[in-house]
């Protein structure tokens, strides 16, 4: 590893998102064997789950999800979508990557994947950041197209807050100014991938200027992608989930699209922003055909039960 790369390795502790297993780390029901079924049984359509900062596809708690998946919904087939078969290096590519580069790497493999890609359609379900570029996903390219698409904690306006340092952590200290004050140079924006979503309201031009991910696929500059938006209206739901006692993501409101004063403390719902107004995403076309659901969760970041799951895989991803 490079120097440089050990350096960012620092900035790992300045993030909110920290590797916490999603989900007790072992199978919540009994592992069974996932396919797709013949062609004239009638099966629930493939799930894509797309895992937070910290955590890897092979972790337990996130295998356990499909177990779950398929035991309310049998015949489920379900993905963990991966950027590195290793699965250290997946965990690490959360942490350092360039956003954009990942989304087209997944975009490319569901596309050529021998079973996703011969299904008419798939469901996405994002943790944390993995919702946000699980959107991306359907944005960008959307091949298979994501029918529903359920997001739990994600910053899909960003965060304006990292982690503070520890009182006596010096180390941290010093890669946190650094970071601040670099947030928008090319070498953090194209390498740090918590930086690639960060929005500061007081900072916008900045951010529009510079932001590598959240900016463009918030389709929030002057010249707007009608791409973005049609992918998006192809969606039947598009169910977003804050939860209620978040203090890691900064503000929790993003899981909804708010925006966030943090001078006034004031939170701007996402119906009440220009975004929304102008419908630069489609959000507000889903909002009016009752697509767009905004749900809460009690408890902090990705503090998920069973209960809540099961409510969900039934609701939202089973055979119509």
């Amino acid at each position: 590893m490079g120097g440089r790369a050990r350096a960012f390795a620092w900035l790992f502790g300045l993030i909110a998102f920290g590797s916490a297993a999603l989900l007790p780390q072992r199978p919540l029901v009994p592992t069974r064997d996932e396919r797709l079924g013949s062609q004239t049984d009638p099966i629930p359509l493939p799930l894509v789950v797309w895992h937070g900062l910290g955590d890897n596809y092979k972790a337990d708690g996130l295998r356990s999800i499909g177990s779950l998946a398929n035991a309310i919904n049998p015949g489920t087939y379900t993905y963990y979508i991966r950027l590195d078969d290793d699965a250290s290096t997946d965990r690490t590519a959360t942490f350092l990557g360039n956003v954009t580069e990942q989304v087209l790497k997944v975009c490319n493999d569901i596309a050529t994947h021998p079973l996703l890609s011969q299904a008419p359609a798939i469901n996405g379900l994002g943790f944390s950041q993995g919702g946000q570029f699980l959107r991306a996903y359907a944005q960008r390219c959307n091949n298979p197209p994501i029918r529903t698409l359920v997001t739990f904690g994600s910053q899909h306006n960003g965060i304006s807050e990292f982690q503070n340092c520890a009182d006596d952590d010096w180390v941290c200290k010093s890669w946190d100014g650094y970071l601040k004050r670099n947030t928008w140079s090319n070498f953090v924006q194209s390498r740090l991938v918590p930086a690639q979503y960060f929005r500061n309201p007081e900072d916008l031009d900045g951010y529009l200027e510079n932001s590598n991910f959240l900016a463009d696929i918030n389709n929030e500059r002057a010249e707007k992608n009608d791409t973005y938006k049609a992918n998006l209206k192809k969606l039947k739901k598009f169910v977003m989930f804050m939860f209620e006692e978040d203090t890691t993501v900064v503000p929790k409101e993003s899981a909804f699209f708010a925006d966030y004063n943090k001078t006034s403390d004031e939170v701007t719902r996402l119906q009440d922003r220009t975004l929304y107004k102008e419908d630069w995403l489609g959000l507000k076309w889903l909002d009016e055909k009752k697509r767009l659901e905004f749900k809460v969760a009690e408890g902090g970041h990705m503090q998920l039960s069973e209960e809540l799951l099961k409510e969900t895989f039934k609701r939202y991803f089973g055979i119509d």
